[in-house]
């Protein structure tokens, strides 16, 4: 019988930290040195969040560390995770587009990547002990590696406030700039899908979000008076052109953020339940996904059979709660991602769309693989294909047994 690895309280000699070189990842690489006394290596993923990172190695460097990594993932995000999701057309409960979740299946894996690399035998992360990141990073290591030791410091140290914070930045003489010595008035986590604020202005749910929390979107009122004509091109249900111009994954993503952008496209406004168990209000801004979306459902619904279409939206609920939870590299995702990629095998063309004041228009689609049929459809002459009397007999079989249920009722049977 296959024993499950115990995680062991041997001391740590070296762990790489999730870091972004910002305050609270900075006290963290600190809080790990004093705390455990072991060598600490840092990993700083680029997917997209609009900030240079340059200033992570520098910070890094500064506090003593010699082994860093900063890895440009955007490409591998967008094609490895982004679009295997766009394909089910993931939404969790119905709306949300799972930015945030789909980014740390990716980081996780680098952080055991890079354990094995440099010989660590632990890895760091800067997830509250409240939120469903810890959840999906540590689910992702685990799986990946059994056998890894996993710290999470706010779940460990003795922090209570953010003046707590900021005095054992100051007393380890860590750099703070200016606007991280008050309060934030939200957290914000961004990558080239979507950005996400949540916390503090943010929390009652029933005060409309102030307008300075939006920053990937402009307001949909602002939006210009005249609609964006766009057409977006498939192949194997994957995004590959935007007019006409074949675009990488990340930079097709990228196309679509600006577009969306400047007609007010992707703005969520969401009360979700996470996987720890609470309610959470989040403001999600997703332009470019919210445009792949549509997009996607309409070159589908011109190339997907009907019984395929439908199977793949019973099972959509499930594949993206595993997403949301942290199961990416689960057996179960993995089998629903196959299907759901064999059902993409036909999914190519192109769709036209509408861009106007926050909304999404489709207004035309075509493929060279499409099923529909202007012969069987036509209220003209249909020369054949379609014999309207044999309805009769598929509506009279179908209708059998609500005949016989309604006859059971009115006591004829």
């Amino acid at each position: 019988m296959t024993k499950l690895p115990m995680q062991k309280s041997k001391k740590i000699k070296k762990v790489v930290l999730a870091y972004s070189g910002g305050l609270d990842t900075s006290i963290i690489l600190k809080w790990l040195q004093e705390t455990y006394g072991c060598a600490v290596v840092t990993f700083t993923a680029d997917l997209g969040q609009g900030e240079e990172l340059e200033p992570a190695r520098k910070k890094a460097q500064m506090m003593g560390i010699k082994e860093i990594f900063i890895e440009d993932l955007r490409e591998e995000f967008v094609r490895d995770f982004v679009f295997p999701m766009f394909r089910a057309n993931a939404l969790y409960e119905g709306v949300y587009l799972l930015g945030t979740s789909i980014a740390r299946p990716l980081i996780g894996k680098y952080l055991i990547d890079i354990a094995e690399r440099t010989g660590a035998d632990a890895v760091a992360h800067g997830a509250t002990g409240k939120g469903n990141d810890q959840v999906r990073f540590e689910l992702t290591c685990y799986a990946l590696n059994p056998d890894i030791k996993i710290i999470a410091p706010w779940r460990e140290w003795d922090f209570k406030s953010r003046e707590d914070l900021i005095d054992f930045a100051e007393k380890h003489q860590i750099p703070i700039s200016k606007d991280k010595r008050g309060e934030a008035p939200f957290s914000v986590d961004a990558n080239l899908l979507h950005s996400s604020s949540e916390g503090k202005v943010l929390e009652d749910p029933a005060v409309e979000a102030p307008p300075y929390v939006y920053m990937r979107t402009i307001a949909p009122e602002d939006a210009p008076d005249k609609a964006t004509i766009i057409r977006v091109g498939f192949a194997k249900g994957d995004a590959v052109s935007v007019n006409g111009k074949a675009l990488s994954p990340a930079m097709l993503l990228t196309r679509l953020n600006e577009l969306g952008r400047d007609n007010g496209i992707g703005r969520l406004d969401l009360v979700e339940n996470r996987f720890v168990g609470m309610k959470s209000r989040g403001i999600y801004e997703t332009p470019g996904g919210t445009i792949l979306h549509v997009a996607h459902r309409a070159i589908e619904s011109l190339t997907l059979d009907r019984g395929a279409a439908h199977l793949k939206d019973e099972i959509m609920p499930r594949y993206a709660e595993l997403v949301y939870y942290g199961f990416w590299y689960s057996p179960e995702r993995e089998m629903l991602q196959a299907l759901i990629d064999k059902s993409q095998e036909h999914v190519e063309g192109e769709v036209t769309l509408k861009l106007y004041k926050g909304n999404v228009i489709v207004t035309g689609r075509t493929s060279p693989k499409s099923l529909y049929s202007n012969a069987l459809v036509t209220f003209e002459d249909d020369r054949g294909a379609y014999d309207q009397k044999d309805a009769a007999g598929f509506i009279r079989l179908n209708a059998l047994r609500l005949r016989t249920l309604a006859a059971r009722k009115r006591g004829i049977v």
